[in-house]
């Protein structure tokens, strides 16, 4: 069974470098994905309290969704709609200060006010997204980029 996580306080960096081993021991030697993702989006969640937490992984011409924390979520997103869709085309990290100023934006909850979106690449290919909503303005920034992708790129994907 996997240790308690301990909610570390200091700075967002701060609060990531700690975050990111006690994530690398969730992942260590577990090779189910789904629960990989799974204690990836909770350490995630209950480290910065964000609203929303999840991933959605590539299947066809979609992102289906896949294991998250918080309200029910939009599950599929058609390639180069809303934010995460975007990310997938442009492969590149996304990050919305405000999400009503995003053209196209999937409103799957109206609390959403802020959005970052960090694709995942295997073998060059974008093969999902981390998505995470904060129900407060301009609540991500270059430090949740640098960081988040570091954690997308410790989990094993087949």
């Amino acid at each position: 069974m996997a240790e308690d996580l301990h909610i570390i306080s200091g700075t967002k960096a701060d609060q990531y470098r700690s975050l990111i081993p006690q994530i690398r021991g969730l992942l260590e030697g577990e090779p189910d994905l789904v629960a990989n993702l799974a204690n990836v989006v909770a350490a995630l969640k209950e480290q910065f309290g964000w609203f929303w937490v999840g991933f959605y992984l590539v299947k066809g011409e979609e992102l289906v969704l896949g294991p998250f924390q918080g309200p029910v979520a939009c599950t599929r997103i058609r390639y180069n709609k809303g934010v995460c869709g975007a990310s997938w085309a442009e492969a590149k990290t996304m990050i919305v200060p405000d999400v009503e100023k995003f053209p196209g934006h999937i409103a799957c909850s109206s609390l959403s006010r802020s959005e970052i979106v960090v694709p995942i690449f295997r073998n060059s290919k974008v093969i999902g997204v981390l998505d995470v909503d904060s129900s407060a303005l301009n609540e991500f920034d270059t430090i949740d980029q640098e960081y988040l992708e570091q954690i997308v790129d410790l989990i094993t994907f087949p």
